[in-house]
């Protein structure tokens, strides 16, 4: 049996007069593909970034179950790629400063990791405003990549994608579970995309989680919001 890679206990997060995160109690194991689904100001990104430690919480506490220094790497909602640099100098920017090779291994390192989302070579020496949304966001998911992180968080990994695109990333999540077997934290309101990458999905509704199972468990569910939410988004 999998072990916790990360506990969330009793974990609440206000801002100001509105609670955001209230009482979060529930673990994800190691390996395992978790998608924290809901609707727009659920608390999905709120709670990403604090299992990140980006923000502190009021109570409670995120345990992570690691001793890696790789422990996280992160896609981006809007891919946040450098405009100034290149793809491959954007995928290799972190893992560069933090192990210090040299600018060929680095570049090296950006084309491997262009390979593993799907992308030529030939991309390496564009900049970002040269590439298309589809391949900005698969860059951004080189990048998250490139340092062999131990768990990864994908912030709405298919936003702004069509269909077939959207599928394409899909399908390269599930490969790269498979082939580097992470720890992968997706928080989406796209809920083709979660059934289809997703070992066990967490729904988050008004800063709460209102189940928390398997894919066929949510599909099953009683629940009439998450029925609601499974037949129109």
């Amino acid at each position: 049996m999998r072990n916790p890679i990360i506990s969330i206990l009793n974990l609440s997060l206000s801002f100001d007069d509105r609670t955001v995160l209230k009482d979060l109690n529930f673990d994800i194991l190691k390996g395992e593909s978790l998608v924290i689904l809901g609707g727009s100001g659920s608390g999905k990104s709120v709670l990403t970034k604090t299992i990140i430690g980006l923000l502190a919480p009021d109570s409670g506490s995120v345990k992570i179950n690691s001793k890696s220094k790789n422990k996280f790497g992160v896609l981006f909602q809007n891919s946040a790629l450098f405009d100034y640099v290149t793809v491959w100098e954007n995928i290799s920017f972190n893992y560069k400063k933090r192990f210090n090779i040299s600018k060929k291994e680095a570049k090296q390192l950006a084309i491997e990791k262009l390979n593993d989302v799907g992308l030529e070579e030939s991309i390496a020496d564009m900049f970002p405003i040269e590439l298309s949304g589809g391949m900005k966001k698969r860059v951004a998911l080189a990048r998250a990549i490139a340092h062999n992180p131990e768990i990864i968080i994908l912030d709405e990994p298919t936003s702004g994608l069509d269909p077939i695109m959207s599928d394409i990333v899909n399908e390269i999540i599930i490969k790269l579970s498979r082939d580097l077997n992470p720890t992968i934290i997706t928080i989406t309101h796209d809920i083709h995309s979660a059934f289809k990458i997703a070992d066990k999905i967490a729904v988050l509704y008004e800063g709460e989680i209102i189940s928390h199972g398997t894919v066929q468990e949510i599909q099953n569910t009683n629940n009439e919001y998450i029925k609601k939410f499974i037949r129109y988004i």
